[in-house]
């Protein structure tokens, strides 16, 4: 009587992720409680060799039980040359704030950020004029939310006639700008670089605050600009 065939288990196949995993875990752990987009860690492991893809990595994350957010799809409908969307956010707060400058061309989606100390007005001029140089000329308009720099009231003359900071009027005439508002509760406008402001929190402060704090490295202006215009140039722009 012959006996049924023997099945031997298959020897476990290797993954591209394998030696990757033990740098995730620590990633991940390292940055709690703050989470970093799977996006962020792929172009973090293929700067050390990883050439598998997105789905594997997703899964491996989940598996970590952290939820991943997307980076952000923004898309405009302005035409070319009209119009810079401006807006701050507030990366750190406290004794040594940090704070980011963010301007998003309308048409092109071309992404600038500039990191502060603080938000006063000669340095969002500044800034204004860095982010010029930075595109390679000046928009028609450039569109803001109400900013106590840019705005002392909006609406002062009539509907959608404000009263501008005096400072900014004038920079805008010397550079040949026109400033505009953001309309109220129109997320369609306002939204967009609000959207940015978060995509450069998500996708590059946290991810870089995480990875220099278990060094004992404070992320300062000097360190955040300097690796900022790197992330401009290799990722964020590159979209």
């Amino acid at each position: 009587k012959s006996e049924p065939p023997k099945y031997t288990p298959r020897p476990a196949v290797a993954s591209l992720l394998d030696e990757y995993r033990d740098y995730i875990r620590q990633r991940i752990a390292d940055a709690h409680p703050y989470k970093i987009p799977a996006t962020v860690i792929a172009r973090e492991i293929r700067d050390q060799g990883y050439r598998g893809g997105m789905t594997i990595l997703r899964g491996f994350i989940r598996s970590l039980s952290v939820p991943q957010e997307q980076e952000p799809a923004v898309r405009f409908e302005t035409e070319p040359g009209r119009q810079m969307q401006v807006d701050w956010g507030t990366m750190r707060n406290g004794r040594s704030p940090l704070h980011v400058f963010v301007a998003v061309l309308g048409y092109s989606r071309m992404l600038y950020i500039e990191f502060t100390d603080n938000m006063r007005y000669d340095t969002l001029e500044t800034c204004h004029r860095n982010a010029f140089r930075f595109f390679g000329g000046v928009p028609r308009e450039v569109l803001y939310d109400n900013m106590k720099t840019v705005v002392l009231q909006r609406d002062a003359y009539q509907t959608g006639q404000h009263r501008f900071h005096p400072s900014l009027w004038q920079f805008g005439k010397e550079m040949g700008f026109s400033p505009r508002l953001c309309r109220p509760f129109r997320a369609q406008t306002k939204g967009k670089v609000e959207r940015m402001v978060q995509y450069t929190r998500n996708s590059f402060y946290i991810p870089l605050m995480t990875r220099l704090r278990p060094m004992g490295i404070t992320v300062d202006v000097e360190t955040a600009n300097r690796h900022g215009l790197r992330w401009l140039h290799d990722v964020a722009n590159q979209r």
